[in-house]
This record gives structure tokens, sequence and C-alpha cells, in this order.
């Protein structure tokens, strides 16, 4: 890399390229002299690489600003261009609403303000005019105010700017910049209040009628902004290199911004409630999402303390280097740990990790990722983040039980894996009091499930081996993985003619033969003599035997004797036995019981209706509130749909442009063809219209070569059209079948509404049925089911109530938190089929926990849902 590049882009660190130098002004004199000798040979380079760099490395924003001052000073028309470009690609991002461009550019613009390059009556004019645009969409005639998400985005980005730039705004156009806030005042006061009650970390925070309303993300903002004014605008988190130059940049020339225009207002609405409203405010918080949502972890007493507006700031900057370094894990935490602010800041950065790990409806990047960069993290402060993450992992264990369904799924896969990566080591003695829990209790229901999983990263006897401190944890320990192969005959079983047919199927499959020979087999020999039911469980046992030993021979069995299946098991309750059987072959290893039914799926050998209703069976229906099982399985079944869609949709969307091009391509070679064929030559002397005919030839196969790929394209868009329209009516009746199970289940074991309107209620059924002696409270009792003594003992050895919500209680709470999940993770497919589902489905009928879950799950207003 040039060494210009290389200063550019480690500005501000600790580096060899600024020796051992510190000093942001020492930094930014040292590159600018550097930058000042190259700009006449490589200005084009430069303005693209650092406008990059201030784009990619927002948290050095100020830096990048304060250079780009001194620069001015020596070359106008570089500085110029450089904001002509920052305009550009400031208007790109409104037209696309590329939200993090946005609000990064204004954060760059703001802070040239400060270094003197960009006039600040300019920067209140951007101002201005985002808050006219987020003022009309609140306008019911002339905006949409389903659309206020890109509002309050838009207002959020001005706010967001003040802690950068405030303080130079009041001094130098004061009057222009308290309107501004007069404007964003009067916003506030006409927008909805956003309850984001779907998306809520955990389940209390859902339930209504507290007295107390707490702030949406922008109604806070505003607040640490007011408190920031009030204290002088003075911020400990943002640097402000460009004091230390101000007798230098006043000289400077400020260059005019030019015009920028917001995207067009969507259509108003003819009603401003309803399906319609909920659909497009569904659209419009995907395309402008809420960036972070507040996970408080820890007590007030262990955050660091900090002014509000500070908070804001280092998420802000925690947010950036996670956004833009996600593919550099190393350079990720290395830039967390070194953010440009003079207070420790550990515990708020676990709190921001974990706030994006378990953030819904989805993570803005794989859960992987961050695994990743909390490992990097314990690994760069050994001496601090791991005990930080620790402390983390055990404040969220206490509040499991009020955990969202998604989020407690999230944080079994994360912590399985991270304990993964430091050798299982886990103070699990601390935990081994869930033993003395109900099997239903979150709590024990959580160690499970981390077991379960670290059992699937390593071995069984390796994770045994983790938990000697606490060794009666064993019972919690998923059973040895081994297959239950009911035809083996090792351990003395007596054989039986079943015995005979497994093994003459398997000779048959050593003897390599085809599917078609052993389908004939199955109708000729096995079916007459022996019945439907016993040939399903000899071949599906025996297949799966002979694919148990790896993935890869799975995969074998199934791809050469996948029509064996397929011809066994036509019509869906066919399908559901098939996958019982799958099941009870794998009932040791939940893990191979969901890739065997997810690649059978895959295959096309069971529909994913067929899963629905073996996982809505009363044997697993019974599981809902005490594994993952059942829903491991759900989950990918739906999952699988959804990608079928997205990549009909994306081939479709590919084809379409291919589409266009071979249109394009076909017009031009007919044009170039008519135009041969149409042109006077000279041959023997004697004009004769047509081109040269060697060349007349070439343009006339050009011509059909150019018309067949167009028709081929063509046909291949309309079969991709076709392939997702019925896909779209399997994931209709896919989601009509999942919602009218649950609607049943429920309904069936859900007390009565006037018992039960909210959660709240629901948990506490049990508590006020029991009547408690606290005398005696103290004195252990044995349970039942496992013998133990029933010690009311939590963690740390303090005394904690037994968990007492009932079994049946818990079983609703448990299967509600999967309602909403699903809702919220494909709302985008369920808002699409939503009157289907609102006739069939959703109507007065249904419990209304369970339509409330629903639509928490969708964002749907909450009125429609006593309107059915």
């Amino acid at each position: 890399m040039s060494s210009w590049r290389s200063l550019l882009l480690r500005i501000g660190d600790n580096c060899p390229d600024y020796g051992t130098s510190s000093d942001f002004k020492e930094h930014i004199e040292t590159c600018f002299g550097v930058i000042r000798r190259e700009l006449e040979h490589s200005s084009n380079e430069i303005l693209s690489f650092l406008l990059q760099c201030a784009e990619q490395l927002p948290h050095k924003i100020p830096l990048y600003g304060t250079l780009v001052g001194l620069l001015n000073l020596e070359n106008e028309d570089f500085v110029k261009q450089m904001v002509e470009a920052t305009q550009a690609n400031f208007q790109d991002a409104l037209d696309f609403g590329n939200c993090d461009m946005i609000r990064i550019l204004m954060r760059f613009l703001t802070v040239m303000m400060c270094s003197k390059v960009l006039q600040p009556s300019s920067l209140v004019v951007v101002f201005e005019t985002l808050l006219s645009s987020a003022a009309t969409t609140l306008d019911e005639e002339k905006g949409n105010p389903s659309w206020q998400a890109r509002g309050d985005f838009y207002v959020s980005c001005i706010l967001s700017c003040l802690p950068w730039g405030g303080s130079e705004l009041v001094e130098q156009v004061p009057e222009e910049i308290e309107s501004v806030m007069v404007g964003i005042e009067a916003y506030l006061s006409i927008r909805r209040h956003n309850s984001d009650t779907g998306l809520s970390f955990f389940e209390d925070d859902d339930e209504s009628g507290r007295g107390v309303v707490e702030k949406d993300f922008l109604e806070d903002l505003w607040g640490r902004i007011q408190v920031l004014s009030s204290n002088g605008w003075k911020v400990d988190s943002v640097p402000r290199p460009h004091l230390s130059f101000e007798a230098q940049l006043v000289a400077g020339k400020s260059h005019e911004f030019g015009p920028i225009n917001t995207p067009e207002q969507p259509e108003p609405l003819s009603e401003v409630s309803g399906v319609l409203y909920g659909k497009q405010k569904h659209d419009a918080e995907l395309k402008y999402p809420q960036r972070i949502r507040r996970l408080n972890i820890f007590p007030a007493s262990k955050i660091e303390d900090m002014q509000p507006i500070d908070r804001f700031i280092v998420e802000e900057y925690l947010l950036d280097v996670l956004l833009f370094l996600n593919g550099c894990r190393k350079e990720c935490a290395s830039f967390m740990v070194g953010l440009p602010v003079p207070f420790r800041y550990d515990y708020l950065m676990a709190e921001t990790i974990f706030s994006q790990l378990l953030l819904l409806p989805l993570p803005p990047f794989k859960p992987i990722y961050y695994t990743l960069v909390i490992m990097d993290l314990c690994k760069a402060l050994p001496g601090a983040f791991p005990g930080v993450v620790a402390g983390a992992v055990r404040a969220l264990f206490e509040k499991i039980a009020d955990l969202d369904t998604e989020c407690q799924t999230r944080l079994i896969l994360w912590f399985s894996h991270h304990l993964s990566n430091f050798q299982f080591i886990w103070p699990w003695e601390e935990w081994a009091f869930v033993l003395d829990l109900p099997k239903w209790a979150p709590q024990r229901v959580f160690v499970q499930e981390v077991l379960e999983r670290e059992v699937r990263l390593s071995y069984w006897d390796k994770v045994k081996q983790s938990i000697e401190n606490a060794s009666a944890l064993e019972e919690l320990l998923p059973p040895k993985g081994s297959p239950n192969f009911i035809y083996s005959i090792e351990d003395g079983r007596e054989k039986t003619e079943q015995h005979a047919l497994s093994a003459e199927l398997n000779n048959k499959v050593k003897a390599r033969q085809t599917a078609r020979e052993i389908i004939s087999w199955v109708e000729e020999s096995v079916f007459p003599n022996h019945g439907w039911d016993i040939a399903l469980k000899v071949v599906v046992h025996t297949l799966l035997d002979i694919g148990s030993k790896s993935f890869t021979h799975l995969i074998t069995v199934l791809e050469r004797y996948g029509q064996v299946f397929a011809r066994i098991c036509p019509d869906h309750d066919k399908q559901v036995m098939l996958i019982a059987e799958v099941s009870s072959y794998w009932k040791n290893n939940a893990q191979m019981t969901a890739i065997a039914i997810d690649r059978m799926m895959g295959y096309r050998l069971i529909s994913n209706l067929a899963i629905v209703r073996w996982v809505f069976s009363p044997a697993n229906i019974e599981q809902f509130h005490t594994s993952d099982r059942p829903w491991e399985v759900l989950r990918n079944a739906i999952s699988k749909t959804y990608n079928r869609i997205s990549d009909l949709r994306n081939e479709i969307s590919s084809l379409k442009k291919s589409a266009v091009s071979a249109e394009e391509a076909a017009t031009k070679a007919k044009t170039e063809l008519d135009a041969a064929e149409s042109k006077l030559s000279l041959v023997d002397g004697e004009p004769v219209l047509g081109d040269n005919p060697a060349r007349l030839k070439r343009l006339k196969a050009n011509a059909e070569k150019a018309k067949e790929e167009e028709v081929s394209v063509h046909e291949s868009l309309e079969a991709k059209e076709a392939l997702l329209a019925r896909a779209l009516d399997e994931n209709e009746a896919l989601f009509l079948s999942l919602y009218k199970n649950f609607s049943n289940v429920l309904m069936e074991r859900l007390p009565d509404p006037s018992r039960a309107r909210t959660l709240r209620e629901l948990k506490s059924i049990q508590a006020d049925e029991m009547t408690v002696d606290l005398d005696e409270s103290s004195v252990m009792e044995v349970d039942n089911e496992s013998g133990r003594p029933n010690k009311s003992l939590s963690n740390g050895g303090k005394e904690s109530s037994i968990y007492n919500v009932g079994e049946k209680e818990q079983w609703c709470l448990s299967t509600l938190g999967y309602v909403k999940a699903f809702a919220r993770q494909y709302a985008s497919e369920i808002w699409a089929h939503i009157e289907k589902l609102d006739a069939d489905v959703f109507t007065e009928n249904v419990h209304p926990l369970f339509k409330k879950a629903v639509y928490s799950g969708l964002s749907r207003p909450i009125n429609d849902v006593s309107s059915g």
C-alpha cells in the first residue's frame, strides 16, 4: 500500500506509520504533509480514497474532516470536488434508501462545517429538507403516515449530527438551528409513539398497564440531545481536532452544498388503519429499520458512568465498526477496543454486542460473526472482557424466563459455541440448582439445551468431563447419540421375519441394486405378505442404518434410494408416518433427526405440510415446553420453504435483466440486418439491393441467434414465474396449516380469556391457586419426579423462590412465544397472505392471547386484536 493510503487509513491509530505518537494533532499534520505533496500527481485517487475512509471508518470522521479543512487552505478546487462528490453520494444514498450512508455522510458534512469547509447555512438547509419530508410523511393528505419509519429515520439523522457540530451551529447560525429544533419538537408532537412490543427482548416489556410508557428510540435520542444542549454542547466522546487548527482553518473558503431531493412521498392511504396500513408500515420498517434496541443487561451500578449522549455516541462507534469491518474480525476487535473516548466502556460494549446478537426480528449479520467478535475481544482484553461476558451470561440467565423465545434460542446457540472455543470451561456448579426445578422451568431447559448443543460441537464424554464440578448435571445431558436400529441383532434380540427382511434389503443395497429394483421387491414381496406398516419400518430403519455412519453416507442413501421413500409414502398421511419412523430411528440424536428430515424435504421426499402435521402430533406437543427438538425441525422446514421462494425471486430478477439485455441485443441485430439488406451495393458495376452476401449471411445468423436467446430467456422466465406462483400457493397453505394447528392446540390448553388476558396473568395462575405456608417453605421436600430434595437455592447459594409457573401455563407461554417468533421472522410472507389468514384462522373465535401473539409478531396495530 502506498504511504499516503496507509497514512489515511491508519490516522488516529497506534501504529508504525505514525511512529510512537498517539496525538491526533501530530497525526493530522503528518498525514496532511504527505497528502499535500501527492495531490499534484494523484488528486483523483486521493479524493476517492479519502471519501471512502470517511464513509467506512466513521469513528475517525473528525480527523478526516480536519484534514479536508487543511487541504482547503492549499487547494480549494480539490476540496470543492470533495464536497461535490459527497453531495452526489448523499443524493444516491437518499434515492436508494441506504440508511447507513445517509447517516454517516450527514456526520461528515457536519464535521466539514466545523472545519470551515462547508457553510453552516448549507448544512441547515440539508436538515430542513429532511425535516420537511418527515413532516409531510405524517400528513394524511399529502403523505402516508404508515411510512413514519422514514420520517423518524430522517429526524434521528439530524439529531445524531448535533454531538459532532451542535456547538458550532449554535454559535454561527443560532436562529436557523433553533428553528430546526422547534421543527423537530413539532414533529415529535404529532408522530405516533413507537411501542415495538413485538420486538422487545423481554416478554414482560410487552405488557401494558404498568402506568409507565417507556420512551421509544427517537424520543430517547431527543431527550439526550436536550441534556447535551443544556450542558453547553460539551461531549467527552467526540474528538474535536479542528480546534487545534482553528486559527488556520478560519482563513479557508467555505463551500456551498448543492441542493438535495428526498424521495417522492408514498401514495396516500384511503384509510389510516387496517390491513393496507399494516402492510405498508411493515415495508417502511424493513427499509428504514431501527438500528439498535438497547438491551439493559447490567445493573446501573456496573455500567460505566457517562453522560447520556456519550452512551449514544459510543454505541454509534461500536455499531459502525461492526458494520464496516464485518469481513475483518481481528481489525474489528482492534478498533472496538481502541475507540477515541477518554473512558472505559467494557460493559457498554458487551451490552451493545449482545443487543445486536439478539436483535429482533433478525441481527444485522449472521450470529456466528458476533460469536467471533466476542471471542476476539476476550483475547484482546483478557483481564477484563471475559469477566464482563460471564457477567452478561449470568444476568441473562437470571431473566431467562422472561427473555423472548427467539432470543433464548440465539443465546443457547451462541453460548454453547462460545464455550466450545474456551475448552467448555464454565462454573456449572453455580447452576446445579436447576435440577431442583421442574423439568419445564426455563432455566433448567436452558442448561439442558446448552449441553445438547455442546455435544454437537464436541462429543459426549468431553462435555460430561466439563461438568465434573457439578456431576449431577449429567442428568441433563442428551443420550449418547447412537441410532435406535430396531433390527439390530448385536444385543442378542430374537430374530423375526422383519429382521430377515431388513437383512435382505441390506444385501440388495450392498449388491448395488437400483431404486427401481428395490421398489419392485417391496411391492411384490413385502407389501402383500407383511403390509404397508412393516414395509415402511423395514425400509426406513434399514436404509437409515446404512446411511448412519456420516452425513455423506446419509446423502448417498437418499440420492440413490430416495425414490423408494417417495413410492412408499406418496401422500401427506404416509409422509407423517415416514417422519415418525425417522424420528424413532434417531430418537437419541436430535441433530441427526433434524438433518435427516431436512434433507428429505430438500429431495422433496416429504412436504412441509407433512412436517407441520408431525410437529403437532401428540408426542411432540408434549415436548413444546421442555425441548427444542420439534421446534428445530419446524424452523428448518419453514426456513427451507422461505429460501426456495427467495431463490426463485432472485432468479426471476436476474432473468428479467437478462430478458431486457436479450431484447436489446435482438433488436440491435435485427436493425443491423435490416440496414444491410436495404443497402445498395455495386456488384460487377451494377447496383444491387443488399450488402456483401458473406456479411449478410453473418448478420442473419447473428439475428437468428439473438432471437433464439431472447425466446429462450422469456421461456425460462415464464417457467420460473410459474414455479414462484406455485411456491407462493404452497407457502399460503403452509402458514394456514401452521397457524390453524397453533390455534387448535392453544385453545385446548389456554385458560378462559377472563382468567388470562395477559402473559403476566397467565404466569400467575398457579401462584394464585397455591397456598404457600411460609413457615414450611424452608423445609426440604422431595421432588416426586427426580427423587431429590427440592432446595430453593439459586446462583451463589442465595435463596430464591421455586419456579412457580405450572406446567400447563409454561407450555402455553412457550408455545405462544413460538407463535410470535414465527410471525415476526416471516412477517413479509405472512402479510402477503393476511386476508386469507384473517378469514380462516384469526377470527373472533380464537383465543385473544393467541391472536395477540401473532399481531405482536407482525407489529400489527394492537386495536386490530379486538376488532377481529
